[in-house]
């Protein structure tokens, strides 16, 4: 298909959880947008969808999928797709993302984001899969590089290669989870700035930020902490090179009291003040 360019949002947002809803729906929050997943707003009606619609009044809306499966060898589920892009006419988002990853196999969701191998095999595959996608979608699609904890044998290229390839090939975006970067650098032992000279800077129209938990044999993406200071310290030098783009404060997890989440929200809103300054 011929995919229309995504505008930037240059905006700081939060991920809206339930419970959040209220706070939400009380007042004006200071966020410039929030993240929804998508899938607990796939539904032909309720409560859910009266919250969202709430809220989209006040709030631009990003809407954010953990089961597009878009590394499956068994084809995207057009069902699937076709019940998301009904949510994102509704809604009409900033923009709909997904995970570079597969979710699972012959029908089976394992309610996971797991690796795929960076070899032209798996790239052919994943390039027809986000066309027929952003075909059903009727607009880009953002894809997030997750966390990983393992390394394919056989992968011809790195994540950040393969990345940059996927976007020229199909016209989608990017969106940089900052811990998942850090995550996967520590575990594999390669360097996250260098990771970054591999990306068409230019795709990426968003920002994850989040915490992690420290195994005993690597670090595992959890998103249940607070954003700690190595995430911080990698996110200034990254905002530094991207121009405008969208950040977001995520949390899945052990979610705190809504100030604890704002006031990182304007920590991200400052650092990324400074840091444009700096590089201006």
């Amino acid at each position: 298909m011929n995919v229309s360019t995504l505008p930037r949002f240059d905006g700081f947002g939060l991920g809206l959880r339930i419970p959040h809803y209220a706070d939400f729906l009380d007042v004006q929050q200071p966020v410039d947008f929030v993240e929804v997943i998508s899938e607990n707003f796939m539904v032909d009606g309720g409560r859910p969808l009266d919250v969202l619609a709430r809220v989209r009044a006040r709030h631009e809306v990003a809407l954010h999928g953990v089961s597009m499966n878009i590394g499956t060898s068994d084809g995207v589920d057009r069902d699937y797709l076709r019940r998301l892009r009904a949510l994102a006419d509704s809604v009409q988002p900033l923009w709909v993302s997904d995970h570079l990853c597969w979710t699972g196999v012959e029908g089976f969701n394992s309610h996971d984001l797991l690796p795929l191998p960076y070899t032209r095999e798996a790239l052919d595959m994943v390039a027809e899969n986000v066309a027929v996608a952003q075909d059903i979608l009727g607009r880009p699609l953002v894809l997030e590089n997750p966390s990983t904890y393992l390394a394919f044998g056989e992968a011809e290229m790195g994540e950040a290669a393969f990345l940059a390839e996927l976007c020229a090939r199909t016209g989608c975006y990017l969106l940089l989870d900052v811990n998942n970067i850090y995550v996967s650098a520590t575990n594999h032992g390669f360097d996250p700035d260098d990771w970054l000279e591999h990306l068409p800077l230019d795709r990426v129209r968003q920002i994850h930020l989040a915490g992690h938990s420290v195994g005993r044999d690597m670090l595992v993406d959890t998103h249940d902490a607070p954003v700690p200071d190595p995430v911080w310290a990698l996110y200034v030098r990254f905002i530094e090179r991207l121009g405008e783009v969208a950040v977001m404060i995520e949390r899945d997890d052990k979610i705190p009291p809504l100030p604890e989440l704002l006031a990182e929200v304007a920590h991200a809103r400052d650092l990324a003040a400074t840091a444009r300054r700096r590089a201006a």
